[in-house]
């Protein structure tokens, strides 16, 4: 699963999934039925009920109406090949666990600017496939 494909899937009117336990399919079904296989990742599980959640959770997110501000959508994690960026609630000193300063200063710009530098510093650490991956946009 990628993010391709749930923006992909949230463009659609109807979607049947079908999720297979143990084995999977049966054949036939997969044969005369099934339009396309989707996976969550190189392992296996039990059955296709977690995939299956974690497949309609990123695209029910995308649909419009789901997500309180829709601008919000176009800076996560994966919209620009990049992971998100840490993020800080209050308050801003919790056991002596400060927030960064740039995020308390106000200046929207130097904010932005931080946020973009941990952004490629986290996918650099974590993902550097994504930033090397030929089917995305790199920063």
């Amino acid at each position: 699963m990628r993010q391709a494909l749930f923006q992909e899937l949230a463009g659609l009117s109807q979607m049947v999934i079908l999720c297979g336990s143990y084995e999977g399919i049966d054949q036939r079904v997969c044969d005369h039925l099934v339009t396309r296989e989707v996976s969550l990742g190189d392992f296996v599980l039990t059955s296709g009920e977690i995939p299956t959640l974690a497949l309609i959770n990123g695209v029910v997110r995308l649909l419009p109406g789901t997500v309180g501000k829709e601008e919000s959508l176009k800076a996560e994690s994966f919209e620009m090949s990049l992971l998100d960026y840490p993020q800080y609630t209050r308050p801003a000193d919790f056991r002596g666990w400060r927030v960064p300063e740039v995020l308390l200063s106000g200046n929207h710009q130097a904010i932005a600017r931080w946020r973009q530098q941990q952004q490629i510093r986290r996918t650099s650490e974590r993902r550097p496939d994504l930033l090397s991956d030929g089917d995305r946009d790199t920063p």
